[in-house]
């Protein structure tokens, strides 16, 4: 019984979308009309309590095989915004692709994860949404990603257990600002520059729970700018697995429920091609098993 979640405002208010057998349904609805001692307020609040979730999700699945028309709602017409609204942290994974780190003209062996953090609150973007570009840079580069939802708090995990802390995975545009690195001085990038305007965060539209994804070292991950295709590539090119990456950041700090993780992106940035995102630009991302992300340069 597989299954995806994300999130959208329907009617001006925040609402759970489940698609399930190529339909998309308003979960707040199908639980009112089939479990109503239940109350769903968010995506992420579920994250606060997955395991129960994905047990109820399975059992109104089981008890319904028919949904009546103000649950189900037309794709072209949902307002899709970031699945997991306001987490607590979006960590991301810097060079964690052997063919990107030499296309930024990089030759220093990686021996551990290199992260850093994006303001969720204000980086944030859901499907089909805009982005505008800083007026202060003309060096805006994509950069696809797999990002992880953290399904329960995991500090000191160990690579072994640590897939079992995730609630699901979806996909995620690392956008950046390579003026950063080109005007960088002696005490290196300026990171906020480089990674946390606004809007430098889309994410979605749906999250696949882990429990469909066996393995997410085993997913092809492409990247188009107008139908052009830029960055081709599968996550088992990760240096470091996203079981790896859990253990590395659990040890430095508490992973906590409703946290995304970005995992890094492969070769195919702009930087390395010298080409950026312009104004009117299309940017898709598409991740095997996980669907596709389109956000539109303003």
């Amino acid at each position: 019984m597989h299954y995806q979640l994300g999130t959208a405002l329907v009617e001006e208010k925040e609402k759970v979308i489940l698609y399930f057998n190529d339909k998309y349904i308003n979960l707040n609805r199908l639980v009112a009309r089939v479990k109503p001692a239940l109350k769903i307020n968010s995506l992420f609040e579920m994250t606060q309590e997955w395991p129960y979730w994905t047990d109820q999700i399975t059992n109104i699945l089981s008890l319904t095989s028919t949904f009546n028309s103000e649950e189900l709602l037309s794709e072209s017409d949902i307002n899709w915004q970031a699945p997991i609204l306001y987490p607590n942290k979006l960590i991301c994974i810097g060079a964690n692709y052997t063919d990107h780190i030499e296309e930024m003209g990089k030759e220093k062996a990686i021996v551990k994860p290199y992260s850093f953090l994006k303001p969720p609150s204000t980086t944030l973007k859901g499907h089909r949404k805009e982005v505008s570009l800083p007026k202060a840079s003309n060096m805006i580069d994509w950069e696809a990603e797999l990002a992880v939802v953290i399904g329960k708090r995991a500090k000191n995990v160990k690579k072994e257990d640590a897939l079992t802390y995730v609630a699901g995975y979806t996909l995620f545009n690392d956008l950046s600002d390579r003026e950063a690195i080109v005007n960088s001085d002696g005490l290196g990038i300026d990171w906020v520059v480089h990674k946390a305007h606004d809007g430098f965060a889309p994410m979605g539209p749906l999250v696949t729970p882990a429990q469909f994804i066996p393995d997410p070292q085993n997913l092809k991950i492409k990247l188009k700018v107008n139908n052009e295709i830029k960055q081709d590539s599968h996550t088992s090119k990760m240096i470091f697995t996203v079981a790896e990456i859990i253990e590395h950041l659990s040890s430095i700090m508490t992973l906590e429920p409703g946290d995304i993780i970005g995992t890094g992106t492969p070769a195919g940035a702009g930087f390395g091609r010298n080409e950026f995102l312009k104004s009117g630009d299309k940017v898709v991302i598409e991740i095997e098993k996980l669907g596709a992300l389109t956000t539109h340069i303003q």
